[in-house]
């Protein structure tokens, strides 16, 4: 059904979400950092990322930032105990924006709403860099979205 990467500091939650997700034919993998993310991008095929706001030593709203550019075709969920992160404009860079629940049937619907509107399967590859060529003839790098 798609690769889904887990981002939360917490194992409980790691847990929770892996056996639910797991049952429903996903394979997970989970980090418990930024780091950890990028290492498991840098060699796994990965459909969307699960990704909790607090992290225990960094901001998931900065990882969130990274990951865009870094990856912008790979879909993030947001997924937080706390509701007003949903204002926060970095948090718009996610597909979807969930709150943590012992009920995880919002987290199966939005995972579902976000893989079907993509459509697409292990999008995490790396944005290419463009070179431009400006009118006053300096050349200089972007990074392709």
């Amino acid at each position: 059904m798609g690769n889904i990467l887990l981002v939360d500091d917490e194992p409980n939650v790691r847990l929770l979400y892996r056996e639910v997700l797991c049952d429903e034919g996903y394979e997970v993998l989970e980090a418990e950092s930024g780091k950890g993310c990028f290492d498991i991008l840098q060699c796994e095929p990965i459909d969307l990322i699960v990704l909790d706001i607090k992290l225990r030593s960094e901001s998931g709203l900065n990882l969130l930032q990274n990951l865009t550019k870094k990856f912008p075709n790979l879909p993030v969920v947001l997924c937080t105990a706390y509701r007003f992160f949903q204002d926060d404009y970095v948090s718009w860079l996610a597909e979807g924006y969930i709150v943590k629940s012992i009920d995880t049937d919002e987290l199966l619907k939005e995972i579902k709403r976000v893989l079907n509107k993509k459509g697409r399967t292990g999008d995490n590859t790396i944005a290419p860099k463009v070179e431009i060529k400006r009118e006053d003839g300096l050349k200089g790098t972007t990074t392709n979205h």
